[in-house]
């Protein structure tokens, strides 16, 4: 259904204040403080779009999928297994590095934005033969599993947040401490078997429910 001309600017406007607000902030931004810089009532946002949720889907997707996709192209050309699966992950925290939006999105699920969470659930699987890769090459440890990457986005999550205006190089250290940990001639058995992909993306629904 087309929308009337002053309904498609409040429209308009609402998506480029929710980008600015959801890099600036993340996206827990508050909604009123975003209807404010859209110049709207915080009535006219709900109206809109019901929610947060489907105004992170309304923004967030076209900020990350090809970004994402760039990422996985870029290291399943790189020619060394583990160089290939060190890349990927390196590329990810950069992307989450890059703005607190990305950042959330990589790390954290929000249920009712559909085609954000498509595109990042398929991330998560789409590293598997990157993960496959660097295993067969005896690289990678044995036990590691695509499922494990949702700690390494999480810790760097937090990394970001806590050292922002203070180190803010200092994730990459942290990931190089995580990298070398990973490799198979650094293992050591696990007593606690990998999360499954369910268990993950559950946990990450309840960082994005956190308000």
């Amino acid at each position: 259904m087309k929308l009337r001309s002053d309904a498609q600017r409040n429209q308009e406007r609402l998506v480029a204040a929710a980008t600015e607000a959801f890099r600036e902030q993340g996206l827990q931004v508050p909604l009123e403080e975003i209807a404010k810089r859209a110049g709207v009532s915080p009535g006219t946002l709900y109206n809109r779009f019901g929610g947060r949720d489907a105004l992170i889907d309304a923004v967030m997707p076209a900020l990350v999928e090809s970004r994402v996709r760039d990422a996985l192209t870029e290291a399943s050309a790189i020619q060394d297994p583990w160089d290939a699966f060190a890349r990927y992950v390196t590329l990810l925290c950069e992307l989450q590095a890059s703005d607190l939006a990305l950042n959330d999105a990589v790390s954290r699920r929000f249920p009712d934005a559909a085609e954000l969470t498509r595109i990042c659930d398929a991330q998560m699987i789409s590293s598997q033969e990157l993960v496959d890769r660097a295993q067969r090459a005896g690289a990678l440890r044995a036990d590691f599993t695509a499922a494990d990457l949702a700690y390494v986005f999480w810790s760097t999550s937090m990394i970001l947040r806590a050292t922002a205006g203070i180190a803010p190089e200092a994730w990459r250290r942290a990931l190089g401490i995580t990298l070398d940990g990973l490799r198979a001639s650094a293992a050591h058995s696990l007593t606690v078997p990998p999360m499954t992909m369910d268990q993950v993306h559950t946990a990450m629904i309840g960082l994005g429910n956190r308000r």
